[in-house]
């Protein structure tokens, strides 16, 4: 008989699904320091550099807002929205817009049938994740990404162990405080492991905002042409919107079948609304619907009938162009100038790496004598919330787990007030000096 402790017993995909996460660790942060942040009436806010909150941008909340009145003014407008159940793929009209609207944008060839909705892309690559890795009838099927770090959410989302894999990147620094990772094109079309359904990667990279160049797409396209698979391409910083890149040369690839593309609301100012763009060949939409209809019956139409005729108009592409990238831009150049000032007068061995978009700084610190985790929880301690390096750098094979540089990289995001950037960032500076040693790289 089992006690009062132990009543619980997960499956070992329950424990996978309800164990502990970096993503988990983020997101409690966030909405912890963001609930405190709007109860608080005294004593300075946390600096909230962790999470991925877009920033809110006056702009463009105001055009969120005026449309939302425009809904509450439309008779029987408003209660459709909240009151109706969509179809598991997402409003049939707004499918249409965003397969119009990639058509005329990058000239593809796309209907509704090549578009389904979730709810966020976190829920899009949980699906798409479990879809095509994991057990087959012969062998495993796994999800590949081209370099790493990564993006932190995809880290637990197969269900299947080893469903992961990785390769290792190229650093190169620069000697000016940057650095940048390349892909090492050698490992993997030399030693392509073989069982591989997918490729996978962030453009630009959540969290080192590094931009894949069109000609890197285009390779990795390639790859995934000659061995049967994916390649999974996720723009939910990217283009089109909120269109967060500062190179203005990068750009979508030819449609092709090898390619799932993700899009979301989310970072464009609307991340409650849940709303995340998958665009596939059919057969794959065909699954991402059943999927969503097993795991959350209908998705969230909020975010779909706010923007699709903003789509439409085309005010979502001006907001883009004339309000979102240039405020994170210049954004991103204020934080760079504040790092290199403090790191430089503090006398500390430092890099970022080169940004090519996103909302985030990704700080190498490689006389770090204590760990990423052991200094987060330090800054945590003097209100100061960042998001260790190490939960980025998933896939790896075993030979590569006591790398020291994934014990020595921070996340800074830029998105909140610039007064809480600079606090956060000159906390960090002097922390770091007091826990800095001698280089291990």
């Amino acid at each position: 008989m089992r006690s009062e402790n132990d009543l619980l017993q997960p499956t070992q995909i329950g424990q996978n699904l309800s164990g502990p996460s970096g993503i988990l660790d983020l997101m409690q942060d966030l909405g912890d320091a963001l609930a405190q942040a709007r109860e608080q009436t005294s004593g300075e806010a946390i600096a909230m550099l962790g999470g991925g909150n877009p920033a809110h941008i006056p702009d463009v909340e105001a055009a969120f807002r005026k449309r939302w009145l425009e809904i509450a003014d439309e008779p029987g407008a408003l209660e459709h929205l909240l009151g109706d159940y969509d179809p598991p793929a997402g409003k049939h009209r707004f499918r249409e817009t965003i397969a119009t609207y990639l058509n005329e944008q990058f000239d593809w060839d796309l209907t509704a049938h090549h578009v389904a909705i979730t709810s966020g892309s976190q829920a899009a690559y949980f699906s798409l994740f479990n879809i095509l890795a994991g057990e087959l009838d012969q062998g495993k099927a796994r999800i590949a990404f081209p370099l790493v770090p990564e993006y932190i959410g995809y880290a637990d989302q197969a269900l299947s162990n080893e469903a992961l894999f990785a390769w290792a990147p190229k650093i190169t620094r620069d000697g000016t405080g940057r650095f940048h990772y390349s892909i090492d094109w050698e490992q993997i079309e030399g030693h392509w492991p073989g069982n591989i359904a997918a490729l996978c990667l962030s453009r630009p990279t959540n969290p080192t905002a590094r931009c894949a160049q069109n000609e890197e797409i285009k390779r990795l396209l390639k790859i995934a042409e000659e061995n049967d698979c994916y390649l999974m391409l996720d723009n939910a910083y990217g283009l089109p919107f909120p269109g967060v890149v500062f190179s203005e040369k990068a750009s979508l690839p030819q449609w092709n079948r090898n390619l799932i593309c993700s899009f979301s609301l989310s970072k464009l100012g609307l991340p409650t609304t849940r709303t995340g763009i998958i665009v596939a060949e059919p057969q794959v939409i065909s699954a991402v619907i059943a999927a969503n209809a097993r795991i959350g019956l209908a998705n969230g139409s909020i975010g779909q009938g706010l923007i699709e005729p903003m789509l439409r108009s085309g005010q979502v592409d001006r907001l883009c162009s004339n309000v979102i990238r240039p405020y994170y831009h210049e954004r991103c150049q204020q934080a760079l100038q504040f790092i290199d000032h403090i790191f430089q007068s503090q006398q500390i061995d430092y890099a970022v790496h080169i940004p090519g978009g996103a909302f985030f700084l990704w700080l190498w610190l490689p006389n770090l004598a204590i760990s990423d985790q052991e200094l987060y929880e330090i800054l945590k301690s003097k209100g100061v919330l960042v998001v260790p390096g190490h939960h980025f750098f998933f896939g790896l094979p075993p030979n590569l787990s006591d790398w020291r540089h994934r014990q020595q990289c921070l996340r800074l995001s830029y998105c909140a007030p610039w007064e809480q950037v600079q606090r956060g960032i000159t906390i960090i500076a002097e922390s770091v000096r007091k826990f800095s040693g001698a280089s291990t790289t």
